[in-house]
C-alpha cells in the first residue's frame, strides 16, 4: 500500500493540488511515487500493490505510472487521515486473505540501497508473523533533526522463533518532534530512532488493535470489515494512524532500518537528495547559482540566475517567484495562510 494522497504544501509553489510533489522529480529525474514503485516491485508483485490516492489524483498517477492499471488504485471517498485510510486498505486486503500481510509505503521517501530496502521488509514480515505485532522501521539518526518524530528502543522480542536477521524490539515510547537539544542528546545516546512512517503487519492485526485502541473508529471497524466503506467515511474522524494506534497499543515493535531514509517534506530535503555543486547549491531546470553557497534554485518557468547568495531556496514556477531562507521551509504550511488566496490555491 503506497499512500499518494498529499497534498505537500511544503513544497509550494511547485506542488499544487493537481500536481503534488509526488508527482515531481524532487529526488531523481522520475517522479517520487514512480522511484517509489520501483524500489518496491521486485518484492511485492505488480498485481498486489495497490496506490492509496484521491480520486482527483487517478489520472495523474496512471499518467506517471503508464505499467499500472486502475486496478493498482484505491481511491478513498474523502480525506481522513492515515488511520481511516490504512484501516480501509487493511479491510480490503482482509476479505481477499485473512492472513495477508500489509505494508505501508509513503510516495515521498527516499531510500538507498533498494536492495537492502526490500530484505528489511520482507524480515519485518517475518517479525510481524510470529509476533503477532504492528511493525514500523525506525531509522538510525544521522543528524539532530527536529523535522521527525522520534522512538525510544525498548526490549528485544524473544520467545518466538522467527528465524535469522534484524532483530525486532519492543517499542519503548513515541516521542513527539523535538527541539534542537533534544534531538542532539538522542543523537548522541544512541537509543532513539527516526520514525519513519514504514509500516508492516497483518491487516487482521490492524484492525483487531483498531477496535482495541482506538475508540475514535473502533465502533466503526465492523462496518468496515462487512464492507461499508461509504458509511465509514461518512463517520471517521480524521486522524492519523500514530495518534489513533500506534502511541496508545501495546502490541507495537519497530525493527530498525538498515539503509539509508530521508522524507522528502520540504524544499531544504533537496539538498540532501540531488547533487550538489562544489559550493553545495542544487540547481533543477534552467537554473544558474554564480558566487553562491548552500542555495537550491528551482526553474520550470524560465531562466533563474542567483548571485552572491548563500542559504537560499529560490523557485520559480506557475509565474511566481518564491525566495526563503533554508532554515525557514519547513515554515511554509504557516507562511501560506498569510499571502492571498489567488496565489496559495494555484490550481
Amino acid at each position: 500500500m503506497i499512500l499518494a494522497g498529499g497534498v505537500g504544501s511544503r513544497f509550494w509553489p511547485v506542488s499544487t493540488p493537481s500536481r503534488p510533489k509526488q508527482l515531481l522529480p524532487l529526488a531523481s529525474d522520475r517522479p517520487l511515487v514512480e522511484d517509489t514503485v520501483a524500489r518496491i516491485l521486485p518484492l511485492v508483485p505488480q498485481e498486489r500493490l495497490r496506490i492509496l490516492t484521491g480520486a482527483h489524483l487517478a489520472g495523474p498517477i496512471l499518467s506517471a505510472l503508464p505499467g499500472l492499471g486502475e486496478g493498482n488504485l484505491l481511491l478513498e471517498p474523502r480525506a481522513a487521515g492515515t488511520a481511516p485510510v490504512l484501516a480501509w486498505a487493511a479491510a480490503e486486503l482482509e476479505r481477499r486473505d485473512p492472513d495477508a500481510v500489509m505494508v505501508s509505503l509513503h510516495a515521498d521517501h527516499v531510500i538507498e540501497p533498494p536492495e537492502a530496502f526490500r530484505a528489511l521488509i520482507a524480515r519485518a514480515a517475518e517479525l510481524a508473523v510470529a509476533h503477532g505485532r504492528l511493525f514500523t522501521i525506525g531509522a538510525v539518526p544521522t543528524r539532530p533533526e527536529t523535522g521527525y518524530g522520534y522512538i525510544r528502543v525498548g526490549a528485544a522480542l524473544s520467545g518466538v522463533d522467527d528465524g535469522p536477521g534484524e532483530p525486532g524490539y519492543e517499542v519503548a515510547r513515541f516521542v513527539e518532534k523535538p527541539d534542537r537539544a533534544t534531538a542532539e542528546g538522542y543523537l548522541a545516546a544512541g537509543d532513539h530512532l527516526w520514525n519513519t512512517g514504514l509500516f508492516v503487519w497483518r491487516a487482521s492485526d490492524l484492525l483487531d488493535q483498531m477496535e482495541r485502541f482506538t475508540p475514535e473508529l473502533a465502533p466503526l471497524i465492523p462496518l468496515l470489515r462487512e464492507g461499508g466503506t461509504d458509511e465509514f467515511f461518512r463517520r471517521a474522524p480524521t486522524i492519523s494512524v500514530d495518534h489513533a494506534l500506534l502511541e496508545r497499543s501495546d502490541r507495537v515493535g519497530v525493527v530498525r532500518a538498515t539503509f539509508a531514509w530521508d522524507d522528502v517534506g520540504a524544499w531544504d530535503a533537496v539538498a540532501r537528495t540531488r547533487p550538489a555543486d562544489e559550493a553545495g547549491n542544487v540547481v533543477l531546470g534552467d537554473a544558474h547559482a554564480v558566487e553562491c553557497t548552500g542555495s537550491i534554485v528551482y526553474a520550470d518557468d524560465g531562466p533563474v540566475v542567483a548571485f552572491g547568495v548563500d542559504d537560499l531556496v529560490i523557485v520559480r514556477t506557475h509565474g511566481i517567484t518564491f525566495v526563503a531562507h533554508r532554515d525557514r521551509t519547513p515554515d511554509l504550511k504557516a507562511m501560506l495562510a498569510r499571502i492571498p488566496p489567488h496565489l496559495r490555491d494555484l490550481d
